[in-house]
């Protein structure tokens, strides 16, 4: 008879030992893991009618996984994406197990057997120049909250940090002498510097002149704690609403802060830049990664069309320069 494996102490040594000891897992991957365990636990215990510390790991069969996940995506109204990340942090914990308990490998198997979930991927959206300018200038700096903003926005859409990269900041990231960059650590915990263009630098230096002297955070909340990504996210929103009056391109838009990342992308895409320098800036772990990109850039698929010859149509006409007096006249 299989030997019984109380599920508690095994996933309190998987966060303590193997996330936080071992991998050196951050801050924001082991606090998506352990949202995933509560919901996990919570279901458990409706489920089970058994409190989460009496539970056992044969009770995480996969068909009672399989039951969680459908309920996030039924009850709770999760995406697809949604419920393969819940996933991701399930077969981490699983995979672990596999190497503590392997008298239960038959049922750790047959949990990290289950498919993620394949779902449409929309094109990304990603703001054009007068659709930045705009949501810039909707930003009040007459505020002490519209400079902080104003200042993470032009940050955030200048050097394409993710949102818990940006909120993130702190004093020390920041160097603003020659040769000005900001310093993060990013996702799988990879440092990387990324260079600023002097309009940043002007506005980070003069915003970092007005920061209190005990903030450690280079865009705190108004109590000087660290800004909580539902407070950016709100920003953003309030922001490009206030712009969309001068802007109607932007009511067609959902912006997000990671469609301010996408900006930049699309930015050094349309200027030629090749994508595996674009990986690099935005610290892709993949090229590929940047695909997404070319896949929504339809400036560059037109120039596509335009270099083809359509069907039942007539090749592109060779380009002849006009008379240079008739161009002279013209550019008066």
């Amino acid at each position: 008879m299989q030997p019984r494996t109380d599920l508690a102490p095994l996933l309190e040594r998987f966060f303590s030992d193997r996330l936080a000891g071992q991998r050196n897992a951050s801050p924001h991957t082991i606090a998506s893991y352990r949202d995933t365990f509560r919901l996990l636990l919570q279901f458990a215990q409706k489920r089970l009618k058994r409190p989460p510390s009496k539970l056992t790991l044969d009770d995480l069969n996969a068909p009672f996984i399989s039951l969680f996940l459908d309920d996030l995506e039924s009850k709770r109204v999760n995406s697809a994406r949604s419920r393969n990340l819940r996933l991701t942090a399930i077969r981490s914990f699983f995979r672990y197990a596999a190497l503590e308990t392997p008298e239960h490998s038959a049922l750790i198997q047959r949990v990290l057997a289950i498919p993620r979930k394949r779902y449409t991927r929309p094109l990304l959206d990603f703001l054009q120049r007068p659709e930045i300018e705009a949501l810039l200038a909707a930003v009040n700096r007459c505020t002490w909250v519209g400079r902080r903003d104003y200042a993470m926005l032009l940050t955030a859409m200048q050097t394409g940090l993710r949102l818990s990269e940006i909120t993130g900041l702190r004093r020390q990231d920041i160097v603003l002498d020659t040769g000005a960059q900001v310093r993060c650590l990013g996702k799988g915990r990879k440092e990387r510097n990324t260079p600023l263009a002097r309009p940043t630098a002007r506005v980070l230096r003069a915003w970092m002149d007005e920061l209190h002297p005990q903030s450690d955070f280079v865009f705190p909340s108004v109590r000087g704690g660290k800004l909580s990504a539902d407070a950016f996210q709100h920003l953003v929103k309030k922001h490009v609403d206030a712009a969309r009056k001068t802007c109607p391109t932007l009511a067609r838009k959902k912006v997000t802060p990671h469609v301010l990342r996408h900006t930049m992308a699309m930015e050094m895409l349309q200027a030629g830049i090749d994508r595996s320098l674009i990986a690099i800036w935005l610290g892709h772990s993949s090229v590929e990664t940047t695909q997404i990109y070319l896949d929504a850039n339809l400036a560059m698929k037109q120039e596509i069309l335009a270099k083809t010859r359509p069907v039942n149509g007539k090749p592109p006409r060779r380009y002849r320069p006009g008379d240079r007096l008739l161009r002279f006249l013209q550019e008066l």
